[in-house]
Parts: structure tokens; C-alpha cells; sequence
């Protein structure tokens, strides 16, 4: 009998003891499903937040402007944080040849390549009286008369960059073809945010009119911000009326009088797989720089 109730009282332990087991399983299964769920909802708001902080501080995309109306930050047809770009924006470099290049009407060999720009960190003394410019670009050459007596800071700087080497081998970055028809150089990174190692203002001589002919050379600056010019400029190919913004027009150093129509072919090849550089590639090979007596 005592062996009956011994095996009996051992049956009844083992179920409890198994019974035990299994409780403490599905305790530990249950706790793993409720930290599951916990991270996921954990995750989940994370991201929430993620999405709403980049909505309210405006991050997550392209700082630069690119409205061709507002600013030439060195770019004659948009605002840009950075000096330079007359219609600014965050241009991707341009390629050193695009297939649009090697349209039939094109007049130009592939254009130059973003550069390492020559180091100039001083801005160059104000200049004084006409002073002609011959921009040597991969399609010819222009040729342009500055107006030191009315654009003293803007011709200074733009003649002493251009003795310095500063523009050899850089490319024409941008080019825009509505409402404002201008070509943009003189930023050897192509980005529209390149520049000497100085900026300068404020603006000389823009038409009180907001109105450029066609011939018109004029510097590129930041939107609203009238000391953000440095090395980049633009030359107007078609009668252009480009907005003053707060900080006023942009300042007009002279005028092109030779080598227009090689500017005007380059914008009848239309813009790049980019949308912002010209299709028929240009770029600048040297400049020379003849000052009046």
C-alpha cells in the first residue's frame, strides 16, 4: 500500500513540477510578445518624429534657392546661400561632355570640367576707366568692354581674378532659358557656390528698370544680400528683366561687343540632362585683360 501512495504522491509531483514548467514558458513567451510590441511602437514613434522635426526646421532637402527670380547669387536667375550664381542653385558639377554636346549645329568642342580653383583670398583694388576683357572660351572668343568709373569694386576684382589665372579652365556652369535668358561662369567648381576667398558689395550700377539687354555682363550675387558677390558673373544672351530683391539689382560692369552670338548658339542647344547646365558645353580658357591708358 505504502508503495502506492508513494508512486501516486510521486505522479502528483511531477505534473506539478511540469505544470510549473510550462506556467513559467508561456510567462516568458508572453513578456517576449509584450517587448516585441514595445520596440515596435518605440521605433514607430521614433520615426514620427524624425519626419515631423525635418518638416518644422525645413531640412532634408537642397538648401540653395532656385527660383530664377530671386537671386544671382552668382547666379543671374536665383537666391542662393551661397555668393555666386546669378540664378542660383545647387547645381550638380557640370560633366566635362554630355552626347547633347555632339549635337550637328553644335559649335563647340567639349567643354571643361569643374577645376581646382587658383587660391586668391584679397579682394583686388577697385579699378578705374574702360578696361576690355577677351574671354578665350572653348567656342571662340567674347569680347567685353567694363566700366571701371561705374562698377569700380565689381571690374577691380573681376580684372585681378582674371590676371591671377582664377578662371583658366573653368566651366560655364549655368544656363537659364526662361523669362530670364543668361549664361553663367566664373565658378570653378560648377556648383554655383564656388568663389574667391572673399566677398564683397554692395552693388554698382544696376538699372533702376530691373532691365538687362542682351549684351549685358553683370555680377552674380546671393539673394537679399548685397556684399555675397565674388567671382562669378553672367552674360545676358536675350533682353532680360530680372526683379530687384532686397538687397537691389545686380551690378552691371559693361557690355559684350564682340562674340554675342557664341553665347546665343550655346543657349539654342538648350540645358543638360541636369536642367541647369547648358547642353552645348562651354567653358573659359584664359582671359585677357587690356586696360585703357
Amino acid at each position: 500500500m505504502s508503495s502506492k501512495r508513494e508512486r501516486e504522491s510521486e505522479r502528483r509531483r511531477q505534473e506539478k513540477f511540469e505544470q510549473r514548467i510550462a506556467d513559467k514558458e508561456q510567462s516568458r513567451h508572453g513578456a517576449r510578445r509584450r517587448n516585441a510590441v514595445v520596440a515596435v511602437l518605440v521605433a514607430a514613434v521614433a520615426v514620427v518624429g524624425v519626419v515631423v522635426a525635418t518638416a518644422l526646421s525645413g531640412t532634408g532637402g537642397d538648401e540653395v534657392a532656385a527660383d530664377p527670380a530671386t537671386a544671382f547669387a552668382e547666379d543671374p536667375t536665383a537666391g542662393t546661400a551661397a555668393p555666386q550664381d546669378p540664378a542660383t542653385g545647387g547645381a550638380e558639377p557640370a560633366p566635362t561632355q554630355d552626347p547633347a554636346s555632339q549635337d550637328a549645329d553644335n559649335p563647340c568642342p567639349p567643354g571643361p570640367g569643374p577645376v581646382q580653383p587658383v587660391q586668391v583670398d584679397e579682394q583686388p583694388p577697385p579699378a578705374e576707366g574702360p578696361v576690355t576683357m577677351t574671354i578665350t572660351t572653348t567656342c571662340g572668343d567674347v569680347v567685353v568692354e567694363l566700366d571701371g568709373d561705374a562698377a569700380p569694386q565689381a571690374v577691380g576684382s573681376t580684372v585681378g581674378l582674371a590676371r591671377a589665372g582664377f578662371y583658366d579652365g573653368t566651366p560655364c556652369h549655368r544656363l537659364t532659358t526662361s523669362g530670364i535668358f543668361v549664361l553663367q561662369c566664373g565658378d570653378p567648381t560648377a556648383t554655383g557656390t564656388g568663389g574667391p576667398g572673399y566677398r564683397y558689395g554692395p552693388v554698382e550700377n544696376a538699372p533702376a528698370d530691373d532691365v538687362y539687354p542682351a549684351g549685358t555682363i553683370a555680377m552674380a550675387r546671393a539673394g537679399n544680400d548685397p556684399q555675397s558677390m565674388g567671382s562669378q558673373f553672367f552674360i545676358v544672351y536675350e533682353d532680360s528683366v530680372i526683379p530687384s530683391d532686397g538687397a537691389g539689382g545686380y551690378t552691371v560692369m559693361g557690355q559684350v561687343v564682340e562674340g554675342l552670338d557664341i553665347v546665343q548658339q550655346v543657349a539654342e542647344g538648350g540645358l543638360a540632362p541636369d536642367g541647369v547646365a547648358p547642353a552645348r558645353s562651354i567653358g573659359i580658357v584664359s582671359i585677357d585683360v587690356e586696360e585703357s591708358a
